[in-house]
């Protein structure tokens, strides 16, 4: 890495001819709703194996991807990397670092679903170990690429809320009773709870609008009966521009707030609603299938601008919220093989975030302000 920009090397391009062969590890909710349809679709990659001992998932994922090979584990994987260029991470949280360090000593190029570690002290050496190998490294954050977020992102650079001043982001949802798994489980080994998960896109995502962090206070909290992980964290960030930032992720919320409310000198946003390409991932659509185009949501679900009135009551101006594009984080992934240059989201941005939920992490257990470090 550039000690003076941050930014990667740049690596060796990729320059054998026709679509580069991804292996995928996991075929569960991430790998099959998610990974597997976004690599499906990009021109320039071959979904070309995927990974899954259960035989069931074998079955579903070969009816979904008839020239797709399936093998019952890593490594077998591991064992024919020559017949892949890329491999993508999309089992539990707890085996990412383990599997993305066998993938990167076999010669592979690696994208993990987030968190890409527990720590930032791992998503540091594993982008060290990738730099050495002169390999790509990337962190699976779509949620950048969601169509909320894309709108604000262009509101900000625009200057149309004026200096923003103060950030609130939230994921919140209704689930009073836990579904159970891994992800809900009170195991730090499992890397489980509403902080790793849904707080990973929420700094994500407040640090690539406003930059780095100097203090963070975190609250996180157990609320549901029978549930092990944190289930109602909330974080305050204050970025080194001035900018704070308060961000929610509830599984336990009966009232849900909006998705963003931006405050800046001139003006504010208010966006209610999520985007819409999960839920259409979930249904079975895929990017460039059908006649409804990707990622567009309608006009009643716009956000509005404005100053001193509640959007709820009509106040500002509907904004034109931009199309949803997932399909354009392996897109980027395909290019940056191709030309050696970076990826869309770089392993010192995944650390940097890690860096951020583990002060929140001290924070609530310590009931005081922290400051994140990256060593």
């Amino acid at each position: 890495m550039d000690r003076i920009t941050g930014t990667p090397r740049k690596r060796p391009p990729l320059t054998r001819s026709g679509p580069l062969r991804v292996g995928l590890i996991g075929y569960g909710l991430a790998g099959s709703v998610f990974h597997a349809p976004l690599v499906a679709s990009t021109a320039g990659l071959d979904l070309h194996t995927v990974v899954t001992a259960r035989p069931e998932r074998q079955r579903e994922a070969r009816d979904a991807y008839p020239e797709l090979r399936t093998v019952a584990s890593t490594d077998e994987l591991i064992a024919q990397a020559d017949d892949l260029d890329l491999v993508v991470i999309a089992s539990p949280n707890r085996t990412h670092v383990p599997l993305a360090r066998a993938a990167l000593e076999a010669g592979l190029s690696v994208v993990v679903d987030k968190p890409l570690a527990a720590t930032a002290a791992e998503a540091q050496e594993l982008t060290a170990l990738a730099e050495e190998r002169e390999l790509l490294l990337s962190a699976f954050q779509n949620r950048r690429w969601d169509n909320d977020f894309l709108t604000l992102t262009r509101l900000v650079g625009e200057g149309v809320l004026g200096d923003v001043q103060r950030f609130e982001s939230r994921y919140e949802r209704w689930r009073p009773r836990p579904k159970g798994g891994w992800r809900e489980s009170g195991d730090p080994a499992e890397i489980g709870g509403l902080l790793y998960d849904l707080g990973s896109h929420l700094v994500d995502q407040a640090l690539t609008l406003f930059g780095p962090v100097t203090s963070v206070y975190a609250e996180s909290d157990v609320r549901r009966p029978g549930a092990e992980a944190d289930d109602d964290t909330f974080l305050a960030l204050t970025h080194a521009t001035g900018v704070r930032s308060h961000l929610w992720a509830s599984a336990t919320t009966a009232q849900l707030g909006p998705r963003f409310r931006v405050l800046g000198s001139t003006a504010g946003y208010v966006k209610y609603g999520l985007d819409p390409q999960e839920a259409a991932l979930r249904e079975g659509r895929r990017p460039g299938q059908g006649s409804t185009e990707w990622g567009v949501e309608a006009e009643s679900a716009w956000g509005r601008i404005g100053s001193g009135e509640s959007p709820l009551s009509g106040g500002g101006e509907a904004v034109p919220t931009e199309p949803g594009n997932y399909p354009a984080f392996y897109a980027a992934i395909e290019r940056a093989l191709r030309s050696g240059g970076p990826p869309p989201v770089t392993g010192a941005q995944a650390a940097a975030t890690l860096a951020v939920l583990e002060a929140a992490r001290r924070s609530a257990a310590e009931s005081r302000t922290v400051t994140p470090h990256l060593h």
